[in-house]
């Protein structure tokens, strides 16, 4: 631990070092965090969508919302995936970057939990608002995670007079290289590696076996219960999933099978 990190006092956004003129987070910790994250998010988001268990879903909001309420109001420094991120990256040099986009970025992030942990963990309601809430903080956590790039501080650009400084890879001090874009033949190759993967995609579902039709007696082996009115009427389909083509999907994840 450096010295200067003993002088911290707990309750405190960022660290500050004599050499940066603002609270500083160290980028490469901030990117393993989200990583760490974003893993277990996809893993509770594939059990609702998949297999319509959503209860990794409402442990995860819980411990996501606990992580980031002690990032924003208490110290980064204490977040436990923020202290796990630090220890995987313990042998990297730190890249320093502003902390006060960071807060505002994690306040995004914070909002978007508190209004999961109503509708998921308190109300158990399903879902496109939960659909699209779970696909927004996906994206945040993944473009934080691969490419080091921080939405909610380039909204906080936007909103803020005071710009935000010390940004991961320097986008906010320099301009953008120009020898760093793509050529046309990059974009060529990608788009022809895209038309292979499609025409790939098509021979494989086209030529491959096709999965048992699903077993339909289970629905059929209670009379009583589709007898029911009261469970006729909760299973009864929503315009919206129908309009989507996410029927099947919502009577999986409502227990309608």
């Amino acid at each position: 631990m450096k010295p200067h990190s003993m002088t911290q006092p707990v309750f405190q956004f960022g660290q500050v070092l004599p050499e940066y003129s603002v609270p500083v987070l160290n980028e490469r910790a901030v990117r393993a965090s989200a990583g760490i994250l974003f893993f277990f998010a996809i893993v509770a988001f594939m059990n609702a969508w998949l297999v319509g268990n959503f209860q990794p879903t409402r442990v995860f909001v819980v411990t996501f919302l606990a992580d980031f309420t002690i990032r924003i109001f208490v110290n980064p420094r204490y977040a436990p995936s923020l202290i796990v991120g630090q220890w995987i990256v313990r042998k990297q040099q730190p890249e320093y970057v502003g902390a006060p986009q960071k807060r505002f970025a994690w306040a995004i992030g914070f909002a978007l939990a508190l209004a999961m942990l109503y509708l998921v963990v308190l109300n158990n309601v399903m879902g496109p608002i939960n659909l699209i809430v779970c696909s927004i903080c996906l994206l945040l956590l993944f473009f934080e995670a691969a490419f080091g790039i921080c939405i909610g501080c380039q909204i906080y650009n936007a909103f803020n007079r005071e710009k935000a400084q010390l940004c991961p890879g320097g986008v906010c001090e320099l301009p953008p290289d120009k020898q760093s874009g793509v050529t046309v033949l990059q974009v060529i190759i990608v788009a022809m590696f895209a038309a292979l993967v499609v025409i790939a995609a098509q021979w494989v579902y086209r030529t491959g076996s096709q999965p048992p039709p699903p077993n339909r007696q289970a629905s059929t082996a209670s009379p009583s219960a589709a007898a029911d009115p009261a469970e006729a009427e909760r299973c009864k389909v929503p315009d919206f999933a129908k309009a989507m083509g996410h029927e099947e999907k919502w009577k999986l994840h409502n227990h309608c099978q």
